[in-house]
């Protein structure tokens, strides 16, 4: 069975980020693995080696740097990382960024897609799904369980919704996005870090996996960003100081009048 990862670069959660005219500075951030495509990773290692056949390719799609994340995950054992070039794609755009995922994808081949269930920066929940949707595959989100009848071509998942689990069956291939609790990451061995040194990633353009550039330039995305501010500094708490009765009746007047929250 050959396995499709998908995977983001995505700031640190521990970045502390700066707005510079109107746009997030970059120049000083800690570029890391999408936490949620780890699980990715490692589900499709671990299908690999329960199949005994197939092989895990990891492909991303952006900037130079990226290719970071491929060896990561090379290191950690899948067998072939793709770097799609993201120059000139909207990349904040979900739609944009699943029509050149979808491009490489038939080019790649697969028996079977995965990706996180989202990005941890801006949090859309949406390329996983839009992809499925280009590639008419049906598709699972938020899995935390997943079973696999390779050679009857069918699965079998259990995805997170509001209360409880939800256990669907579906066909392969499919598109499958990943939840925490799917699994638990494994770690990159000192053997598989140095493996990656003899790997060779392929650099693909748009018009290698037949995408129209003009088609997912910023100008054509479906989400345009006007502005972006940080959010204006919290004003400094206030400390009542006196008898219990009197300060309680003063707080209660405060959030009357002024918080206007009773």
């Amino acid at each position: 069975m050959n396995v499709l990862v998908f995977v983001k670069q995505v700031p640190d959660t521990e970045t502390r980020i700066q707005i510079q005219n109107g746009s997030v500075d970059t120049s000083s951030v800690k570029w890391v693995v999408n936490p949620y495509d780890e699980f990715a990773i490692e589900e499709a290692l671990r299908i690999r080696e329960k199949v005994g056949a197939g092989k895990v390719v990891v492909a991303s799609l952006g900037p130079e740097r990226v290719k970071e994340a491929i060896k990561y995950g090379l290191s950690l054992g899948a067998d072939e990382g793709v770097w799609l070039k993201g120059d000139g794609v909207a990349l904040a755009d979900p739609l944009a960024v699943a029509t050149a995922l979808a491009g490489a994808a038939r080019k790649i081949g697969y028996d079977l897609i995965l990706t996180g269930k989202q990005g941890v920066d801006y949090d859309w929940s949406q390329a996983g799904i839009i992809l499925a949707e280009l590639l008419d595959l049906p598709h699972v989100s938020v899995v935390v369980g997943l079973e696999l009848d390779a050679a009857a071509k069918r699965g079998k998942a259990k995805r997170e919704v509001e209360g409880g689990l939800e256990e669907v069956e579906f066909d392969l291939p499919a598109v499958i996005t990943a939840q925490k609790g799917l699994n638990e990451p494994r770690y990159a061995s000192l053997k598989g870090i140095m493996a990656v040194k003899k790997k060779v990633i392929p650099e693909w353009t748009l018009a290698d996996v037949g995408v129209d550039a003009a088609a997912v330039v910023p100008e054509a995305a479906s989400i345009r960003f006007l502005d972006i501010s940080l959010p204006p500094p919290r004003s400094a708490g206030r400390i009542l100081e006196g008898e219990p009765r009197d300060t309680a009746r003063e707080l209660v007047r405060l959030l009357h009048n002024e918080a206007k929250v009773i």
